[in-house]
């Protein structure tokens, strides 16, 4: 578990999901930083979004149970490539810039090493999301590629998708 003095992270329990859900909505329909469509329906966000071993659904909790961010990570392909991460994270608006990003990033980052993945790579990293493409960076994900063009930002119309990755040191 990973803590400090105003929150702290572990895996997702079923009663959270009212929580995650509340992180989760607003971000999916402002449509400006994740590749899914923005009317997905509760029941599949939390289809897509709840993960099984040995991949792992986890949640940044406040000290008096608010939950403030949500992370995932499972298998990036199936087969001869399932052992490679892919994950994802959303924090509220409400607590951006508090460190949450980074500490449920750092979170999945120990935790798929623990399940036995041997790297972790991000599919669609928006090129517009300039705080989340300099977190990862400062992390030590590499932008390997960067798709032109792949996603329709509601706002500015469509901007590439960064292709990230970092290998899970023993």
């Amino acid at each position: 578990m990973s803590r400090d003095k105003n929150f702290h992270i572990r895996p997702a329990a079923p009663d959270d999901w009212p929580g995650i859900w509340a992180v989760m909505e607003p971000v999916i329909r402002e449509g400006e930083t994740f590749t899914w469509d923005r009317d997905t329906a509760e029941d599949a966000a939390r289809d897509k979004w709840t993960k099984d071993a040995p991949g792992q659904t986890f949640v940044a909790v406040a000290d008096d149970g608010e939950v403030l961010g949500t992370g995932e990570f499972h298998a990036n392909q199936a087969g001869g490539g399932s052992h490679v991460a892919n994950a994802g994270y959303m924090v509220g608006s409400r607590h951006s810039g508090r460190g949450i990003a980074r500490a449920l990033c750092e979170y999945s980052l120990k935790e798929a090493k623990t399940a036995g993945f041997r790297a972790m790579q991000f599919n669609a990293v928006v090129e517009s999301n300039v705080r989340a493409v300099w977190l990862w960076q400062s992390m030590g994900f590499r932008i390997l590629a960067t798709v032109p063009e792949a996603f329709n930002h509601p706002e500015i119309g469509f901007v590439g998708l960064h292709v990230m990755y970092q290998e899970l040191r023993k």
